[in-house]
């Protein structure tokens, strides 16, 4: 590949948006080129805009950039990564697509659109295929969005897909426990969170509900047809900084054992793997076999950060089986899962240097 896609940040001030310029500071396809935030950070240095929370340095290429509006004509790019919050996203993603900017989006904003994938690049590679009917509906030239789920649905749906694939996943009843990250800086109050576990984070059982089902569901005609089993989520926000630890119990369609069941786990490789994309984990999952893992500190970077570990697996009285698994919220669960989709769209020749797009602000 000659030369580099050249990429916008939007949202690029807040903690997700901070963890796309550590994930992008070496990449080898993707560059840097312009940083987006809100009214209140446009105008100035990076540097002096960002509260950089994570624990390696600001990268020296970045602490300079000008921050800008979040505006189409004001970046110059060949797509923008979104980081945007979510209740701000919708407008400006739609105006950067119209412009004929690629969205690649963390944000719930446009994920439940029918038209829109619901992508984790090594989980529903083929959904890339809604793009050609968005862009048909939608008017859009050489602009499209592209979302990845919820953090916590990420590491859930990732373990569901070769289960589904082998055995046929009929139910689900999942128990999160997560970070704090999740909810973003300055996020939930130290005084509510430390010495406390709250059961309830506003609007994470419903897309804990509704993503899986969208991701795994079928591409026909142009359509995503809704997996069709069903998902029971109870979520709860507790300290611990990163990772999302689950307790996943599932009623299968066809015959397993547990062994079965880790096997499937384990072995379960998909396109991003086979064509060796830089972010790819060289496994989606890993299996620990130890009976007290996996746990949130020593797993949540496996991979660095894009592998979900799974622990645990044995029977379960009510359903079939039940297992843990981790993941790391803003990486797999959202800045490094949009870059593995945007390496998939290169692959699959939907970011093609040829349509490449932009204005100089």
């Amino acid at each position: 590949m000659s030369g580099k896609w050249k990429v916008a940040v939007l949202g690029a001030t807040g903690l997700v948006g901070q963890r796309f310029l550590q994930l992008l500071e070496n990449h080898p396809w993707f560059e840097v080129s312009a940083l987006a935030a809100s009214e209140q950070s446009a105008g100035k240095l990076y540097r002096d805009a960002a509260n950089w929370l994570l624990d390696t340095p600001l990268p020296e290429r970045f602490a300079d950039l000008p921050v800008r509006h979040a505006r189409p004509e004001e970046v110059e790019a060949d797509f923008a990564f979104s980081a945007l919050d979510s209740a701000i996203a919708g407008p400006i993603e739609l105006a950067f697509a119209r412009a004929g900017l690629p969205v690649v989006s963390n944000a719930s904003a446009h994920r439940m659109d029918a038209d829109v994938p619901l992508l984790l690049a090594d989980v529903n590679p083929e959904h890339v295929a809604l793009l050609p009917e968005q862009r048909r509906l939608r008017g859009f030239s050489s602009g499209f969005l592209v979302t990845n789920p919820n953090c916590s649905t990420a590491g859930l749906v990732t373990a569901l897909k070769p289960l589904d694939a082998a055995f046929g996943v009929e139910a689900v009843s999942v128990v999160t426990l997560q970070a704090a990250s999740g909810a973003g800086h300055p996020g939930v109050a130290s005084m509510d969170l430390l010495d406390n576990v709250i059961p309830f984070i506003s609007g994470e059982e419903e897309k804990l509900e509704s993503e899986p089902r969208k991701i795994l569901g079928q591409l026909l005609d142009a359509a995503i047809e809704p997996a069709p089993f069903t998902v029971s989520a109870q979520v709860n926000r507790v300290p611990v900084l990163d990772g999302h630890l689950e307790s996943v119990s599932v009623k299968l369609r066809g015959k397993a054992t547990a062994a079965d069941l880790a096997q499937a786990l384990s072995e379960y490789v998909s396109e991003p793997q086979r064509a060796a994309l830089p972010t790819a984990p060289p496994r989606p999952i890993v299996v620990r076999p130890e009976s007290n893992r996996p746990q949130t500190r020593l797993d949540r970077l496996a991979s660095g950060g894009m592998a979900v570990v799974v622990g645990r697996i044995r029977p379960c009285p009510i359903l079939d089986f039940r297992f843990s698994l981790l993941s790391h919220n803003t990486i797999r669960g959202a800045a490094g899962a949009a870059i593995l989709n945007a390496e998939w769209l290169v692959k699959s020749k939907f970011l093609l240097p040829g349509a490449r797009s932009g204005a100089k602000g």
